[in-house]
């Protein structure tokens, strides 16, 4: 389980670093990583705790990462959209 945690974390900021890269989202390196290791830790603890997976550990965290950066801003939009009405 150590490594497994490990792994997905790495993978988690790689799944960030390329969709920052490939244009994806336009938060900054850094940010955009931040919120996918929030996704991958999320998701790695749901199936650490009530058994919830999409098969191995590196799907869960490519699957968290996006997961993660496509929820987080789309809400933020939101938000700013709500607050300009």
């Amino acid at each position: 389980m150590f490594f497994s945690f490990w792994g997905s974390l790495v993978i988690g900021g790689i799944v960030a670093y390329l969709a920052e890269k490939w244009d994806f989202t336009h938060h900054g390196v850094v940010k955009a990583i931040i919120i996918a290791l929030g996704g991958v830790i999320l998701l790695f603890m749901a199936g650490v705790m009530f058994g919830i997976s999409f098969g191995r550990p590196g799907v869960d965290a490519i699957i968290g990462a996006l997961g993660a950066l496509i929820l987080i801003p789309s809400e933020a939009f939101a938000r700013r959209r709500r607050k300009r009405r």
